[in-house]
């Protein structure tokens, strides 16, 4: 008998306000509208909308932008009965504006924020039992309540036999770095993502994603390092190349064999174009179809 989800996406939510005047800096935009934040429960829309079968575990604020978002969720066909409602902890936000094809000064609003306020308590292995796969996304491991949530998801998806997929995900400054560049990522960040690598059948991530997770700084070694951890499919983007594809021993480089072209799109803003992608590779992973589809 089928289980009531594919999938269960486990991560930052937050409500986003994108300025709708193309090309005006966001200090002069005067007009936004709303829409569902965070890479996970993009995902979990993007693949629900895929046909898929989706939860989705986060916090949101007793408040508005709460309500908001699990609305929005449900309205998409995800399910929010294990959505954290915290009294004490305001729902985070995202404010930005598009002023080109991969330029969108934001402002995030995550002091304190909801979905960071999930704890090992909030996690239901009951809801967890109810998926084939779960997938987590590295913004969760920087800090240490949430982190602790995290490892508990993974230790009872692996005794529930679950299949486990990590989107890296690596954003500076939600680990508290000043920098924007992975470059200034220190070695603890690293140390914290090779604690739950074992744990995973996919991940999925950039070139410098996987320098966090590897902790070199070139791809093939970096990838390397982190095969030495696990034996997961590895899933490295690749931009407008599309993507290599890596379910055993790392080459030397990135061959034919190996790399499935994208579709040639017209970019017109490339913000969540990861979460687009892992949505429609998740559709066909979960679903056993090979890579070239």
């Amino acid at each position: 008998m089928p289980k009531p989800f594919d999938l269960i996406c486990i991560g930052r939510s937050c409500v986003d306000l994108y300025s709708v005047e193309f090309g005006v800096p966001l200090e002069r935009a005067m007009t936004f509208t709303k829409s569902v934040g965070g890479s996970p429960m993009n995902i979990a829309i993007g693949t629900s909308r895929l046909g898929l079968r989706v939860g989705a575990i986060t916090g949101v604020g007793k408040e508005d932008n709460g309500r908001y978002l699990k609305w929005q969720l449900a309205s998409e066909g995800v399910d929010v009965s294990a959505v954290k409602t915290d009294p004490d902890r305001l729902t985070a936000m995202v404010l930005l504006s598009i002023r080109g094809d991969n330029d969108f000064p934001l402002i995030q609003y995550r002091e304190k924020c909801a979905d960071m306020g999930l704890l090992p308590e909030d996690i239901d292995p009951a809801y967890l039992a109810k998926a084939e796969a779960v997938l987590v996304t590295g913004t969760h491991l920087s800090r240490e309540g949430v982190r602790a949530a995290t490892h508990k998801v993974l230790e009872t998806a692996q005794r529930l036999g679950l299949k486990c997929i990590l989107d890296i995900d690596f954003r500076p400054n939600l680990w508290g770095l000043q920098s924007s560049r992975w470059a200034e990522a220190s070695e603890a960040v690293t140390a914290e993502f090779r604690k739950v690598l074992p744990y995973f059948d996919l991940i999925v991530g950039t070139e410098e994603e996987f320098f966090i997770a590897g902790g070199k700084t070139e791809a093939i070694a970096a990838l390397r390092e982190v095969r030495k951890l696990t034996a997961a499919t590895l899933v490295f983007k690749l931009g407008e190349r599309g993507c290599a594809v890596l379910p055993g021993d790392i080459p030397d480089d990135f061959t034919d064999d190996v790399v499935y072209p994208g579709f040639p799109v017209k970019v017109y803003n490339s913000i969540g174009a990861g979460d687009g992608f892992m949505s429609g590779f998740l559709r066909g992973w979960l679903r056993g179809e090979d890579a070239a589809t």
